[in-house]
Order: C-alpha cells, then structure tokens, then sequence
C-alpha cells in the first residue's frame, strides 16, 4: 500500500494549487483526479483573479506567465438600459486591482509547475472512496481498469467540486447545507472577435441580463440569461449577437465585433454552502464546500482562499507541530465564504430578471442602480468586495 502525508482528491486548479503550495514547503502529496489531464484542461472557465489570488500563485511559483499575459483591469461598467457607469476598482480601493487571466490558464500553470517538480498526479481513477475519515489513519480507494489502489495518508484534502465524493463522505449527522437555485442560466460563448470593451461590462435590461467579459485583445467571452428550458441547439450564432446587442447600451451595441463562436455551453446559477469544512481528518476546499453564481468572479478566488488557508494550517502542523490552523480552517474560511456569497447574491439579484420582480421589483432595482451610479460610498462598497476580501 502506497502512503503520503496529504491526499488531494481533484486535480482542478483548486487540488493542483493545494499539492504546489505544500510541495514546495517539504509536504508529500497525491493528486487523485477521476477524469483525464486533456478532460481538466477543456474546461472554460470565468478568469477575473482577486489580488489575493494573483499574490497566491505568484507565492506559489506560477505567476509568471499570468503577469505576462493576464489583462490587469482598473475598474468594471454597469450599465441599465442605455446608462452605462464604472466601478474605479483603484481609486475606490486605494490602488487595487483584478486580473483577468482565464482558469484554463492558471489549471496549465499548476500542471506545468506540478510536472517539473515531479508532482504525484494520478488521473481516470474511477470509483474513488473515502475511508476513516474519523481516525488517525484515513486511506483512499480507486479503481484503474480490474486493478484496486489503496493510499494511507494522514489527511485527506476534498477539491473535488460540487459532484465529488468528498462532501458525500461527511456524516449526515455532521454536515449542514444552504442552497438557492436560480431560476435562469447564463448562455456563454467564445469568439476570436475585438473585446466590444477593455473592461468587463455587466448589463442589466428589461430582456435580461448580458456580460461582455474577455480572454485577451483577440478572444472575446459573452454571456446572457436564458431560461433553464433552453439548450445550446436553441441559440445559433447569430441570434446569440442579436440578443446581445439587445440588451447592452446602444453606443456599445454599435461597436460589437461578431463572428463564429469557438465554444458554447449553458450553465446554471446556484448559491450552495457546506458546514463544517472539516471533519476528523478530512478538509473540504473549493466548490466541493460552496458555489457562488458567476455575477461576482468569485468561484476561483474563493477555492483560492480556501487554499491559502488550508496550506497554511498543514504546513503549520507539519513544521511547528501546531494544531490551532486545522481546528480553526472550517471556520476561517467560512467567514470569508459567506461574505463572498452575501456578494455574488446581491449583484446576481440586482443585475437579473426573476419571474416575480414584477413592475415595483423592477423600479426598485433601477432605482438601486441609479444610487450606484451618483453615490461614491455605494461604488466603494462593490469595489471593495470586487477585488477580494482580505485573505
């Protein structure tokens, strides 16, 4: 039977960036992923990385390309109708930033830098399972073909989304859940079009909501509501830039750049939360713990925080002996999670149409953007939760 101090299960950003950080500290890890490498790496992904966030992986030795290639972004636009206002993220924030740096490309610098310092990934493990999560000697079990693994390990990192085992393992008993689910889904593409804009532009009208967001000066990332009855088949090239163009302020519309999309897909929204985020020797970081919706850019940067926190408390118990980090890693980082999704809540709630907003919920909503629009502390407040929380 193989053993390692850490058992990471989930080889996405969160799983690889956890195994680099306590790696690069002399902790031995194993990277257990359920899909392939080429699978993970196919993935698109929101890409607006908090300061915190690029300050981790630059810690962590994955920064470079991100400072060379990552879009470094002052401030976003809202825009209601053809009313269009910008969040000064710097001068609302004293000097802060995000970058825009897609998760693909942070998921190929984690590989990269887990393959040069000759990181244990093991990928296409099927039927993964978790065993005594209670006692001072868990294990994890998979399948490769006819063939049975078993690791030994002293702790067990859950990074493995939303679907994983690793939340699945936590006891009835223990484990308390929020969840909201939100009646429409985002319709995104992919275009090797101009950006219509530098800055990120969320767009609320009476169509609903749109969001012209970006990869770099050539690749383009577009998104509007739909209805969760909808399929991609329903929404061909070209009525996808109408519906757009429909809904963004008309000297924006003027200026869109259209084309082929190069991807295509519907996601939908949802608010969810897990406590606790440990029990006995199991952690659970990423969306294996919360979703956020997409509205607020918070689903990589909080699986980053969760990181930062955890790595710290391992590394803590390793080198120092110290427990106080495992105990208090649970709720550490909820504290942070709840602020985040108290955010991505209010800005999906406020930018969207709900069946039952009605004409006096959608007054209110224009009205609430029109303070935005002439109120600096309002804008302060957004801008400050935009560009991330304090780790």
């Amino acid at each position: 039977m193989r053993r390692t101090q850490v058992a990471i299960i989930g080889g996405g950003p969160a799983g690889l960036l956890l195994s680099q950080c306590l790696h690069r500290a002399g902790i031995d890890t194993v990277v257990i992923e359920r899909r392939s490498r080429e699978y993970v790496l196919s993935r698109i992904r929101a890409g607006v990385l908090e300061q915190g966030t690029a300050s981790l992986l630059r810690k962590a030795g994955v920064g470079t390309r991100m400072d060379a290639e990552g879009e470094v972004h002052h401030g976003f636009n809202l825009s209601y109708g053809d009313t269009m206002f910008r969040v000064d993220l710097t001068q609302l924030t004293g000097g802060r930033s995000v970058i825009v740096y897609g998760q693909t490309e942070v998921t190929k610098d984690l590989y990269a830098a887990r393959d040069a310092m000759q990181g244990q990934i093991v990928h296409e493990a099927a039927d993964v399972a978790l065993h005594d999560i209670d006692s001072a000697t868990p294990s994890v079990t998979w399948r490769h073909g006819d063939e049975i693994h078993r690791l030994a390990c002293d702790f067990i990192a859950g990074c493995d989304g939303f679907h994983g085992v690793s939340r699945r393992t936590m006891p009835e008993e223990v484990l308390r859940t929020f969840e909201r689910v939100y009646p429409f889904g985002w319709l995104g593409i992919l275009s090797r079009t101009r950006p219509v804009s530098d800055e990120l532009i969320y767009a609320r009208h009476d169509r609903g909501f749109a969001l012209c967001s970006l990869r770099n000066r050539r690749l383009s990332r577009y998104y509007v509501q739909v209805s969760l009855e909808d399929s991609v088949d329903d929404w061909p090239d070209d009525r996808f830039w109408t519906e757009l163009k429909a809904r963004l302020p008309r000297a924006v519309a003027a200026e869109l750049e259209t084309g082929p999309s190069i991807e295509k897909s519907i996601a939908p929204l949802r608010s969810f939360v897990a406590e606790p985020m440990r029990h006995g020797r199991l952690f659970l970081a990423g969306d294996a713990a919360h979703i956020v919706p997409p509205t607020g850019a918070k689903g990589l940067n909080l699986a980053a925080s969760d990181i930062a926190y955890l790595s710290e408390a391992l590394i803590g118990f390793y080198r120092d002996g110290d427990d106080s980090g495992i105990d208090g890693y649970s709720d550490r980082a909820l504290a942070r999670i709840w602020k985040a999704e108290r955010f991505s809540w209010s800005l999906t709630t406020l930018m969207h149409r709900f069946p039952e907003d009605g004409a006096f919920g959608d007054r209110i909503k224009m009205a609430e953007l029109d303070y935005m629009a002439s109120s600096a502390s309002m804008r302060a407040a957004v801008a400050e939760n935009y560009v991330g929380l304090p780790l």
